[in-house]
């Protein structure tokens, strides 16, 4: 769909287009000045091995808002997004190099609820591993 989506343009099943992001360490750098976060495992290697992760990781909430994205880019209208919840599953190891890692997000509207909203359940991974999850946003639509 193209254009701000309507309530009569969805129903039960209807898929929003699947969407790519990339994720840099030039990205984390740019995300942890804008958000306060400067917690060694976003920028550190040597930090985030010795707690145990596999290397530098994305930020969740940083994770959190390319889903959010998704979905208000399909919407056409960020304000239509009413309710959005998720549960960090798995990091996002983010390498350090010109390719960094990838965020795909898919979602589905799940239910349709009154008062013109609907609830669309986003399934969202990385390296093929689900990174998300119960991430589920409720929209009201025109």
């Amino acid at each position: 769909m193209t254009g701000p989506v309507r309530l009569a343009d969805v129903v039960v099943g209807t898929a929003l287009p699947e969407q790519l992001y990339r994720i840099t360490r030039s990205d984390l750098v740019r995300y942890a000045g804008a958000s306060g976060d400067f917690n060694p495992i976003h920028w550190n290697e040597r930090v985030a091995t010795e707690v145990g992760l596999p290397g530098v990781i994305a930020h969740g909430m940083f994770t959190m808002a390319l889903a959010g994205r998704a979905v208000t880019d399909w919407t056409g209208d960020p304000a239509a997004l009413v309710e959005f919840q998720v549960r960090f599953g798995r990091p996002v190891p983010v390498p350090d190099d010109d390719a960094g890692a990838e965020v795909t997000v898919r979602g589905t509207v799940a239910a349709l609820l009154d008062d013109g909203r609907v609830r669309v359940d986003l399934a969202v991974t990385s390296g093929g591993e689900k990174v998300l999850s119960l991430a589920r946003a409720v929209l009201r639509l025109p």
